[in-house]
């Protein structure tokens, strides 16, 4: 805490001396989030665009957010990974995907988001609950993926190869667009490959492999009122999955193998969505609705299926936006989402189910010269029904069949204020509520992922939460500081808690509430010097705690993390267009409050280096790229990483060489 409070002194200090004149590489407090809004808002809202995420060669969607201040991932590998925000994650955390809901059955810790960076044009953060706008599941934050469309008239082309080092892996991609007028066309082919990975000894990380295969296509059309967008998207993927003592039982293969023989997921992702603006007389209508079928088989090694589950998601929401005077303006949401859970394998952990949601909710905004009040109010309703499933819940079983049926309200109170010219100060206090998962209320069975027995619990109560964040923001000519300090009150707490017994060898965990507390801080500095343009050094500091009321920690709170980096950005004239080299100095703290049944981790630190250019073609640009990640080989386990508790390491070296060309006509 000693260094928290000396960083935040630090910066608020180099705060108050910022000059507001012209900068470069603003970044204004809260920009636009298009779920619900297209202007500033008091939630705290992050935009990372697809040229940033591809700098940093992501192994995926997960790994490539983990670079934003406050954002996380937990991993088990580095194919399976999901986004943890400010300490929270799984079904505390909305994804939206073409608009709409994305479930991809989060709710286990090693059920990987399963989304890949191909194809998007960027995505967009809320840090915080956004239960108000987007229902159940936005307790922890929301996470909007938005994908590439055309914005010039014309034909493009644009292929894309990465080759990864310690993976000995590949990432390709093909993408065409077309846009005549106010019509438009896209189709994206990818396909990745990569083999075990090495930890920073050398060491192989048996069955760490994945392989994925990826389809996108895109239409719409704008008239004089109406503007739609539809998507599909379809994904398939294989992760290995590694549990204890897997060398003992899985003989190693070849070095550049990629059979998946051992135990590995297999997911398949269907989404359908269309997207639509009317622009009526005085007010604005988005109509979106969408289908999406997710199929997730755990193979236990030789194509022997054991567990086979399949959700069906409808989706649809309706927002109206209408401006009340010249400083006042009004948005309704309604959002509805039915799911139906079916199991087809012979393991089953949770039972077939039906769910319904629906959200209603109300925003006012209020704008003068120097402030903005935000205020909002909403209920939400979602209805879970199980239904007896062979093997789970038989007569005998402890979890039986039932039904809940559960009612929650929802609130936002917010405002930005202008201190000076390019200095505001920001105040957001939010509500969030969430039904627990399937998991969490009904599962009765072997998780051989996460090697234990889990036991829910039926009567579990609505989580609810309370977030405070208090975040300033001043951007000057040589300096740049965003800083967001948050408190949130957690009530009825979902946690997995180890008990003291024993299924044929796999521990018993049972769902537990409790009231509980998570606070910190996210901090962003870049300082630009005025006579080096071309330079930009950036600091980046996120701290988490996560405490329950009696006394324990939470589970999966990230350690605090800082980052330094240096950017040297020239363009340049002739055939090569652009070049820039970012060194990074990445250091993670020790975290020494680990949960019931977590182990304490030791601090690391990572080099990192960015390179690329691009160069000037008759045909298009080529756009060329060197990552180079651990350069040191550190030997260290992350906190949030599962692997550790086999005693394995996260990865090693790695470099990464990008190529992308670009053929327009």
């Amino acid at each position: 805490m000693k260094h928290f409070f000396i960083i935040w002194l630090l910066l608020a200090g180099a705060a108050a001396s910022a000059q507001t004149t012209t900068q470069r590489d603003t970044a204004l407090p809260g920009v636009v989030i298009s779920g619900y809004t297209t202007a500033r808002s008091s939630l705290t809202v992050q935009a990372v665009t697809l040229q940033q995420m591809s700098e940093r060669a992501p192994f995926n969607l997960s790994d490539a957010l983990a670079e934003v201040p406050g954002v996380s991932q937990m991993s088990t590998g580095n194919a399976i990974s999901k986004p943890v925000i400010r300490g929270l994650y799984g079904n505390r955390i909305l994804v939206l995907y073409s608009g709409m809901r994305f479930d991809n059955q989060q709710w286990q810790d090693e059920h990987g988001l399963g989304l890949s960076q191909i194809g998007i044009n960027r995505v967009e953060l809320i840090k915080g609950p956004a239960s108000l706008l987007y229902g159940s599941d936005a307790i922890g934050g929301v996470i909007n993926v938005i994908e590439e469309k055309p914005v010039d008239d014309g034909h493009k082309i644009n292929l894309g190869k990465q080759a990864f080092s310690n993976t000995l892996g590949t990432l390709s991609d093909i993408g065409y667009s077309v846009k005549h007028g106010d019509k438009w066309f896209r189709i994206r082919m990818g396909i990745e490959s990569h083999a075990d990975y090495t930890d920073g000894k050398g060491n192989r990380v048996l069955n760490s492999r994945n392989s994925g295969a990826y389809i996108k296509a895109g239409m719409g059309f704008t008239r004089r009122n109406w503007t739609q967008e539809n998507s599909y998207n379809f994904s398939l993927n294989q992760f290995g999955f590694i549990m204890p003592d897997l060398n003992t039982v899985f003989t190693p293969d070849d070095r550049w193998s990629r059979a998946m023989s051992g135990p590995h997921h297999i997911v398949m992702l269907n989404l359908l969505s269309s997207q639509n603006t009317f622009v009526l007389k005085s007010s604005t209508l988005h109509l979106n609705a969408g289908i999406q079928s997710n199929s997730r088989r755990e193979d236990e090694g030789g194509g022997q299926i054991s567990l086979n589950m399949h959700l069906l998601s409808l989706l649809q929401s309706l927002r109206w936006e209408k401006q009340l005077s010249s400083k006042l303006s009004f948005a309704a949401n309604q959002q509805l989402t039915y799911e139906n859970n079916t199991n087809y394998g012979g393991r089953i952990i949770v039972p077939d189910a039906n769910m319904l949601e629906v959200n209603l909710s109300g925003y006012l905004r209020y704008t003068t010269t120097r402030w903005i009040l935000e205020a909002g109010a909403g209920a939400n309703n979602k209805y879970v029904s199980t239904i007896a499933t062979r093997s789970l819940n038989v007569p005998g079983e402890e979890i039986q069949p039932f039904t809940r049926n559960n009612i929650a309200g929802n609130g936002m109170l917010g405002a930005i204020c202008q201190l000076a010219d390019d200095i505001y100060i920001t105040i957001n206090a939010a509500t969030g509520s969430r039904t627990p998962n399937l998991a969490e209320l009904s599962s009765n069975g072997v998780h051989e992922g996460v090697y234990r027995y889990e036991i829910g619990k039926p009567d579990l109560h609505l989580e609810q939460n309370i977030n405070t964040d208090v975040s300033i923001t001043a951007n000057g000519r040589q300096l740049q500081l965003t800083a967001s300090a948050y408190y949130n009150r957690f009530f009825n707490y979902v946690y997995l808690a180890p008990t003291a017994d024993k299924f044929y060898g796999f521990q018993v965990f049972r769902y537990r509430q409790q009231d509980a507390l998570i606070y910190g801080s996210d901090v962003t500095l870049r300082v630009l010097p005025a006579s080096v343009k071309w330079l930009q050094i950036k600091e980046t500091f996120a701290t988490t705690y996560g405490v329950l009321d009696n006394g324990g920690y939470l589970p999966f709170i990230p350690a605090a993390r800082s980052a330094t980096s240096l950017r040297i950005e020239k363009k340049l004239e002739g055939d090569i267009k652009n070049f820039f080299i970012e060194p990074e100095f990445v250091y993670v703290f020790e975290q020494d409050r680990p949960a019931q049944f977590e182990t304490m981790t030791g601090d690391y630190a990572l080099i990192n280096l960015y390179m690329g250019t691009t160069i000037k073609a008759k045909k298009g640009d080529w756009h060329l790229g060197l990552t180079g990640t651990n350069l040191t080989n550190r030997v260290y386990a992350d906190h949030l990483s599962r692997l550790k508790y086999y005693g394995l390491y996260n990865q090693g070296l790695n470099i990464v060489i990008s190529l992308r060309k670009d053929i327009k006509w």
